[in-house]
């Protein structure tokens, strides 16, 4: 591919996802995200099916930072999904006072 053409196709695709992102209610965000970790767990699996293959020092180098780095992206998305559900869930202790 040539390299205008990936450059135009990165700048459609960054375009496009700011577009559809920008669109999405409030609400939905958190889904959002969660559907987003999981998709991310692929980059997991990746490293996995490319350990199979390594042969030299350098591959394992780059597959001990596609490891690391993507267990980062995974868990730090998760965490930021438990602090977004954490915004919709009620106080109990103001739900205790409009009770008495």
């Amino acid at each position: 591919m040539d390299i205008v053409v990936a450059i135009t196709l990165f700048v459609l695709a960054l375009l496009i996802g700011v577009e559809v992102i920008g669109k999405v209610p409030a609400t939905l965000h958190t889904p959002l995200m969660s559907g987003a970790n999981s998709i991310h767990g692929i980059v997991i699996v990746g490293v996995v099916i490319v350990a199979a293959h390594a042969t030299s020092v350098l591959a394992w180098v780059f597959i001990f930072l596609a490891a690391v780095l993507g267990t980062m992206n995974v868990v730090g998305g998760y965490v930021v999904t438990d602090r977004m559900l954490e915004m919709f869930k009620s106080d109990k202790s103001d739900k205790d006072k409009e009770v008495k």
